[in-house]
């Protein structure tokens, strides 16, 4: 077979092994994200030899590329209205919480298993932040509920804590290769980074928004690949001005995410899309990396780093940050027992052999190991933490829309969705009988799994999803009416 055509055909059979392990994890438990870098280990050198990939600067260039579009999906997918609530808190997670851990792990490397604090400190950078497409893909797979505003705290959490790890790894890194850069030239480089990073993210995310309203493209295909075009341009001019690029497409992400324009949902579709290739070609490669025969090298220093990560340095730090805040032990256990490793520590474990730090290889076989103790012992019990927690709610599985509303900036009305509470004062009342908010309409009404445009007399029954079209300046009204029980108390989500 020739080679083009070989590539091809295995570059088809990944992809296929892939959404089967998706399929596979959904079932046992595991998340997928594991079974991606078992398919790239046993295809490697150390496996069934098929690929025989060493070439360190090409995965570093595949990750950047693929940590960039996947904060900037993680971006698009964040509600600023959900984060609200839990900004504050959030934000000290996402940046003391992982400073905390950083330092934590990396002086319990040095002390107790003895490597070096140039190593210990490394490691303990690269596995400082948590994985929102990890973690929220075994609560969908396993249909778990948690309450709305922990949901909303582990989602924000994950998804900006990426950026410190980023920046603590390059700091590092910075410290080790140049031997005349002090500790004050790291933290002005690191505040120059967060500034320049979040000025242009804001900036650049504004008018990549201008530029959806004003562009009026002939054929629909054309508004993701201004999309991918934005995302690369934010990257790149970011990081020539010496800023954080990954910053800036996170929050370049929540803006155009939480502006309305033209095809919003099918962009925001494609680059989920889009997140997910990614994440399945940059598993496969870092599985490709690794030789797994030289895993049990640093095993017993791996698991040691592991238990102490996951049973004393995550929750001390999420202790430490979160004590302010009165939050209440159980959500406090599972936010700490959400610290679920994935893509960005593999990822950030590559940057220091791309770098040629010292001791580079053992750092990325440890962090490797790390992640995948992470993703087996977290990822298959996090479902049961949180039932043995009492924080999973009963509800109904949401099915896939019949149709897609497309809201832009000219209209001032949008359909949201609701799934009625069985405690709900409509519950069991005739459309008719219900004094929704003016302007407002239900269009249509989802019932185990079918669909039915109600009329006057429908009647509204436990469980039911509601799609309903209401002014933009309505849809608060709105909720409170709908969520507001027999007595008029407002029902708590």
């Amino acid at each position: 077979m020739p080679a083009l055509e070989l590539t091809f055909f295995i570059c088809a059979a990944v992809l296929f092994l892939s959404i089967l392990a998706s399929k596979i994890s959904a079932r046992v438990g595991l998340p997928s994200l594991f079974l991606f870098i078992v398919i790239g280990m046993l295809a490697g050198s150390d496996g069934l030899q098929i690929i025989w990939f060493e070439n360190y600067a090409l995965a570093y260039n595949i990750s950047v590329l693929a940590l960039a579009f996947i904060l900037f999906a993680g971006g698009l997918e964040t509600s600023t209205d959900e984060i609200k609530p839990v900004l504050k808190s959030g934000l000290v997670l996402s940046s003391l919480g992982v400073f905390l851990t950083a330092i934590f792990v990396g002086v319990f490397a040095h002390i107790v298993t003895g490597i070096s604090l140039q190593s210990g400190m490394l490691i303990g950078a690269i596995v400082s932040s948590t994985d929102a497409a990890a973690v929220f893909g075994i609560l969908r797979s396993r249909a778990l509920h948690i309450p709305a505003r922990l949901r909303y705290l582990l989602e924000f959490e994950s998804g900006s804590n990426d950026p410190m790890a980023v920046f603590l790894t390059m700091g590092l890194i910075s410290l080790y290769t140049d031997p005349e850069a002090g500790v004050l030239s790291v933290l002005l480089l690191f505040a120059g980074q967060v500034v320049v990073g979040g000025l242009m993210g804001w900036l650049l995310g504004r008018l990549a928004v201008h530029l959806l309203h004003r562009f009026r493209l002939e054929y629909e295909g054309l508004y993701p690949i201004l999309t991918i075009a934005c995302v690369l341009a934010i990257f790149s001019a970011t990081s020539i001005l010496h800023g954080s690029g990954f910053l800036a497409v996170y929050i370049a992400g929540i803006i155009i995410g939480n502006s309305s324009f033209t095809h919003r949902r099918s962009i925001l579709r494609f680059h989920n899309a889009i997140s997910w290739l990614f994440q399945i070609v940059t598993f496969f490669t870092l599985g490709l990396l690794v030789f797994p025969s030289h895993l049990p090298d640093v095993a017993a220093v791996a698991i040691a780093i592991s238990l102490f990560l996951i049973f004393l340095a995550r929750p001390l730090a999420v202790g430490i940050s979160v004590f302010p805040f009165k939050m209440p032990f159980r959500e406090y256990f599972f936010t700490s027992w959400v610290g679920l490793k994935g893509i960005v520590p593999i990822v950030l474990a590559i940057f220091p052999l791309f770098y040629a730090v010292e001791g580079a290889q053992y750092v990325f076989n440890v962090v490797f190991f790390v992640v995948l103790f992470s993703l087996i012992l977290q990822g298959t019990t996090i479902p049961w933490v949180a039932r043995t927690l009492k924080l999973v709610q009963p509800s109904g599985n949401r099915q896939d829309h019949p149709f897609i509303f497309e809201a832009s900036h000219e209209l001032t009305s949008d359909m949201v969705e609701y799934e009625l509470h069985d405690c709900s004062h409509v519950i069991g009342k005739q459309l008719k009988e219900i004094r929704l908010p003016e302007g407002t309409l239900v269009a249509l009404v989802g019932r185990r799994g079918q669909y039915t445009i109600p009329k006057g007399d429908s009647v509204l029954e436990k469980g039911d999803t509601i799609f309903v079209l209401a002014p933009k300046s309505r849809i608060e009204e709105l909720q409170q009416h709908l969520f507001m029980d027999k007595d008029g108390a407002i029902i708590k989500t």
